[in-house]
């Protein structure tokens, strides 16, 4: 009798916990919405590429890999951040590292491009998990996906996905501000701004993989996405400072995360995204008035094998997407361009490997005059390659 009325009321319990689980996530799909007024419509830039005419392809001019830590045999998910053209460096690469996926160890690692001996830098770490449980008030058990961004003071943004108590998806995006202005790179450090206030369930299950895009405004939009149980992506708007003003959810689908956001023109905007489903295809939503509304568009035909999908646009009619091409795997990372954002063509092919290779998770960037891509290589290192345009090719 007694152990009857334990399970009644162990299976009374379980049912109300599964129902609080459920409310609360529609509360947090309502909490993107009911936040869609609030961000201020400001116009997407374009990076100021004058060579990027539909008619100059693009010319590999350099690759390799950059430097890892020392004794670090693992490597993913990178992030490309460009810097102004008095700063000694032209590119910043940052991404995860440690002795593998969501080992204790994993840290955010660095490199830098240098413009005078145009190599990379000897990689070191910048962010580390114990450093920044302390501010949060909450342990950190693994980190990942770094992605960089340049406010109008010149300080270096990261937005980190860190998780405490369940795997990725029961994450939160931590906010880092770079620690001093104009720190040189063997001291450059990151102090905590806060964890980003993005649901009603203690901001867990929303993660960050691709860049932001630029507005003339100062500010940027973050593209996002939450991942427990449904997959959506979401697009955070940022002021000059760095300062979160609010958050729209781009799709009403439930399978589509990682979305990058590429402008058409200066107001309106394409995402395209990661397809979890079987048999998936590169998912595209668009957004006429800077963000303000999103609706849902046909797939593109390009395949989708669940995997990152990193896009750029250069110039009016000037579109690049790194991606995998293979319908099944990893093995194949392309770059392909496109006019309009629906229509796409090969342009480079990127990494072509065999059996269980992986080539995954780009990042593309623009920088001297250049399209930089880097990308995770069997999840060892991080892959870059440059590419110019024909008429400035060196």
């Amino acid at each position: 009798m007694f152990s009857s009325f334990v399970a009644a009321v162990t299976r009374s319990f379980s049912v109300r916990l599964l129902c609080a689980l459920l409310v609360c996530a529609a509360l947090m799909g309502l909490d993107a919405g009911r936040r869609a007024g609030v961000t201020p419509l400001a116009q997407a830039v374009w990076p100021g590429v004058e060579n990027a005419v539909a008619g100059n392809p693009l010319v590999p001019i350099a690759h390799g890999h950059i430097p890892m830590p020392a004794n670090t045999p693992a490597a993913h998910a990178s992030s490309l951040l460009s810097m102004p053209a008095v700063h000694p460096s032209a590119l910043m690469a940052f991404w995860f590292a440690g002795t593998r996926e969501s080992a204790a160890d994993v840290q955010i690692a660095a490199s830098h491009f240098d413009r005078a001996t145009q190599k990379w830098s000897a990689a070191r770490f910048v962010v580390n998990r114990v450093a920044m449980a302390e501010p949060l008030g909450f342990g950190v058990r693994r980190l990942g996906n770094p992605v960089a961004w340049l406010d109008s003071q010149g300080r270096i943004h990261l937005f980190v996905v860190a998780t405490g108590l369940g795997g990725w998806a029961a994450a939160r995006i931590v906010h880092l501000r770079q620690s001093q202005e104009r720190q040189d790179f063997s001291a450059l450090s990151f102090d905590v701004v806060r964890t980003l206030p993005l649901s009603w369930l203690w901001n867990t299950s929303f993660l960050v993989r691709t860049a932001p895009l630029p507005l003339r405004d100062g500010g940027m939009v973050l593209p996002v996405h939450f991942e427990l149980g449904i997959k959506y992506p979401v697009a955070l708007r940022f002021d000059a400072s760095g300062e979160f003003l609010g958050m729209v959810r781009i799709s009403s689908r439930k399978h589509l995360l990682q979305p990058t956001i590429l402008m058409a023109t200066e107001s309106h905007w394409l995402a395209l995204m990661r397809d979890q489903r079987p048999e998936g295809k590169v998912a595209v939503a668009q957004t006429s008035d800077s963000g303000q509304h999103w609706v849902d568009l046909p797939d593109l035909a390009l395949d989708n094998p669940d995997a990152s999908v990193a896009g750029l646009a250069l110039a009016p009619g000037r579109m690049f997407l790194a991606h995998n091409s293979s319908p099944h795997s990893r093995v194949t990372l392309d770059l392909s361009s496109s006019a309009d954002g629906r229509a796409w063509v090969l342009a480079q092919g990127l990494a072509h490997g065999a059996g269980s290779d992986e080539y995954s998770y780009p990042a593309l960037a623009w920088a001297d005059n250049s399209l930089w891509v880097s990308y995770t290589d069997q999840r060892q290192r991080i892959a870059w390659q440059r590419f110019s345009f024909s008429s400035s090719a060196r």
